[in-house]
């Protein structure tokens, strides 16, 4: 009874703790549903009043743009106003201007219709003053004019003629003083020894037996010398000396060094002779090579072909009227440089074309032609410059001398080879061909006066204007050549220079 007592209890106390419990979950949800119901309605009225304020705002930032807008828009309105203003006064300003403009062209185009009216009478009176004139002088215009034009002629060719004989009369001594005062100062400041050789060489023999010895039995040793070196070996009456004659210096040279050579050994067979010939040619050909160096270096040439370097070289065994041609190339070349120098020219073509200006002597036995040709052509083929080759070409008067430089070495080559001692002939046979040159000028008919210069390079004719015209000059000039190149003998060439000259002159009384 206990038991089910205990139980009901139990089970009644349950069942009011799931009631209890109940109720109070009830509580809570309702509670619950307060608390949301006024939370939306806090949230309700925040909305409501950040609607409120965004709306204001929006109707603010309105207000502000719309203000903004007005000021702009009459600022604007002020601006155009003013530039309204700007414009009416250009406008105004543009209108007074018409009115003066209209003005001027009123009043010029008066005096437009006065001048034409003065230019009217204006040519009336010249057409009366032109008929009056004519009347008193008897001549019409054109023959006053045709009378005022030859007198003014007259007098401006005669005021012409002093002016240009003053001014002629100037330069020619200007001319003269710079020439003289440059020249003198070139060979002041250059001069160099020159050694003096002949187309022959001696070679002194220790005693006469010697010469038998050189000739050989049967003369197989003085044919085998001649053969090797090309040199002809005069053995004579002239005691103990043996002549070596040749027209080729370089050759000469060989022969002479290994005759030496073999006199001095004393073996003299055609295997020694040959053996000897050999080594002078080859001590030779070093020699040329070093004295064409040296000679480029003291005169400053840099980058010369090493075949102008050698024909150089063999200049030194060549001579013209006794002065050593390698020494005068050299004495040209600073000449040309000095006086290039002055005048301000190219010193370094200048330089250059003077020591090269005679290099066709070294093969002018070998090549036919004049030097002057033959050195052109050879500085073409070695790619020297086109001036350099036309002062080479020119430097004898052949062509006509177009550059500054190529007068230079013209000039430079006159000094060397006509200053005294530069070359050596007798005064009675220097002076025999000059006046043999004359003579054969004047023989010429309408000859007045020959005069040969540059020692015995150029003839100059002076020939009789009445007698002589332009045409009958060529002529004279070519027969005068012609003539000296069949009755005379001399070295390199003549130029033949025939000059008709006119003079006018008249005195002032």
């Amino acid at each position: 009874m206990e038991f089910w007592l205990i139980a009901l209890l139990i089970l009644l106390g349950i069942a009011g703790g799931i009631v209890v419990e109940k109720v109070r979950t009830a509580m809570n949800l309702r509670s619950a549903e307060e608390t949301a119901n006024m939370i939306l309605q806090e949230a309700e009225r925040e909305a409501e009043a950040k609607k409120r304020e965004s709306i204001l705002e929006a109707k603010e930032e309105a207000l502000r743009i719309k203000n903004d807008l007005d000021r702009e828009i009459r600022e604007r309105r002020n601006e155009i106003q003013r530039w309204e203003k700007r414009i009416e006064q250009k406008e105004a300003n543009i209108d007074r201007k018409l009115e003066a403009l209209e003005k001027k062209e009123d009043n010029l185009n008066k005096k437009e219709s006065e001048l034409d009216k003065l230019k009217a009478e204006l040519h009336e009176l010249k057409q009366k003053e032109r008929e009056e004139l004519e009347k008193i002088s008897g001549l019409t215009v054109e023959e006053a004019k045709e009378f005022l034009f030859s007198e003014l002629k007259k007098e401006l060719a005669q005021e012409m003629a002093v002016r240009v004989r003053e001014f002629e009369a100037k330069i020619k001594e200007e001319a003269d003083r710079k020439a003289r005062d440059i020249i003198a100062t070139a060979i002041q400041r250059y001069a160099a020894d020159h050694v003096a050789e002949t187309t022959v060489s001696v070679v002194v023999l220790p005693n006469d037996e010697m010469k038998g010895r050189i000739i050989g039995r049967e003369g197989r040793n003085i044919r085998a010398l001649e053969t090797l070196t090309g040199i002809d070996l005069i053995i004579d009456d002239t005691p103990e000396a043996v002549i070596l004659s040749g027209f080729d210096p370089v050759r000469r040279e060989i022969a002479r060094l290994a005759l030496e050579r073999l006199i001095a050994d004393g073996r003299i067979h055609p295997a020694r002779i040959e053996e000897m010939v050999e080594k002078a040619r080859k001590e030779v050909e070093t020699v040329i090579k070093e004295e064409g160096e040296q000679a480029a270096i003291e005169v400053g040439i840099p980058n010369l072909h090493p075949e102008l370097i050698r024909l150089l070289g063999r200049l030194k065994y060549r001579t013209s009227y006794g002065q050593n041609v390698l020494k005068h190339s050299i004495e040209v070349a600073h000449l040309a440089g000095m006086i290039a120098a002055e005048l301000g020219a190219d010193v370094n073509v200048a330089k250059r074309a003077g020591l090269l200006h005679d290099i066709g002597k070294a093969i002018d036995h070998e090549v036919e032609g004049p030097h002057v040709t033959i050195g052109a052509d050879l500085a073409k083929k070695f790619r020297e410059s086109a001036a350099v080759i036309h002062a080479i070409a020119a430097h004898h008067g052949d062509i006509e001398p177009n550059t500054v430089e190529a007068v230079l070495v013209q000039a430079a080559d006159a000094i060397s080879a006509a200053r005294p001692g530069a070359r050596r002939e007798t005064l009675e046979s220097y002076i025999k061909r000059l006046e043999r040159l004359e003579k054969i000028a004047d023989s010429f008919d309408g000859v007045e006066k020959a005069y040969a210069i540059q020692a015995g390079r150029e003839i100059r004719i002076m020939v009789k204007p009445e007698k002589v015209d332009d045409a009958a000059a060529a002529f004279i000039s070519r027969e005068v050549a012609k003539k000296i190149e069949s009755e005379l003998e001399y070295p390199g060439q003549i130029k033949v220079v025939v000059i008709r000259e006119i003079r006018a002159v008249d005195y002032a009384k």
